[in-house]
């Protein structure tokens, strides 16, 4: 591989962006594409599907072969509230192959007897993920009902390019919400990104299954057609 090349597959991995190196198979020859270079590449279809895989594999155009290589960030859920719905998330990603940030200022609750094994900040929202980012494989979550966590969580969200941002509460709670949030500058634009009710509409009552409905909607809206990055 040339050294230009594998320069600028790990400047892009350490920014956290997706790329793909294409190589034609009969010539060697070898070109990097960015995720935000896709629409305008002659293999954008077999691009696009196999990023939205985040797989590797051979893909054939007019005759030629193609391996394509994915380097795509590991995805991750970024979550505001240490609750029973968040304790009930956490195995079930982990077996998604799904890394978990759970934020909660109440230490009480962001404790490891909770949460074994997961990635806990117990600090404010608006700290924690100026210090940990947010990016296009970011998914955001907020599950307290306290505007206090929630907002500035959603708030720094609405201003990333998050794949997925939602939350919990009903269709009141969020109209309070989406009030405070067009009070803060948000357009209708911005806030239509929040998915509320939060989740696939599954009929879930417990804990858990609001977690699987919540991962479900996540996974879903990762694997699907992606939103075109900022």
């Amino acid at each position: 591989m040339d050294l230009s090349l594998l320069a600028a597959l790990n400047a892009e991995r350490q920014a956290r962006r997706a790329t793909i190196l294409v190589t034609e198979m009969a010539s060697g020859a070898q070109r990097l594409v960015r995720q935000s270079e896709i629409d305008a590449d002659p293999l954008a279809a077999q691009l696009d599907k196999q990023l939205r895989m985040g797989k590797s594999g051979m893909v054939e155009a007019e005759g030629t072969s193609f391996f394509l290589t994915v380097q795509a960030p590991h995805p991750r859920i970024v979550v505001t509230g240490a609750v029973h719905i968040s304790q009930a998330m956490a195995p079930m990603a982990k077996a998604l192959d799904l890394d978990l940030v759970i934020i909660d200022p109440r230490s009480a609750f962001a404790t490891p007897e909770r949460f074994p094994g997961v990635t806990l900040l117990p600090e404010w929202p608006d700290e924690a993920i100026s210090r940990i980012g947010l990016d296009g494989y970011t998914a955001f979550v907020a599950l307290t009902h306290d505007p206090k966590i929630d907002d500035p969580g959603l708030v720094s969200a609405l201003r990333s390019n998050c794949f997925y941002v939602g939350a919990l509460g009903s269709r009141k709670t969020h109209g309070k919400r989406l009030e405070r949030l067009v009070a803060a500058g948000f357009d209708e634009a911005a806030t239509a990104r929040i998915h509320a009710p939060i989740g696939l509409d599954i009929g879930a009552v417990s804990p858990a299954e609001i977690a699987l409905a919540i991962l479900a909607e996540i996974v879903s809206t990762l694997r699907g057609p992606r939103r075109k990055p900022a």
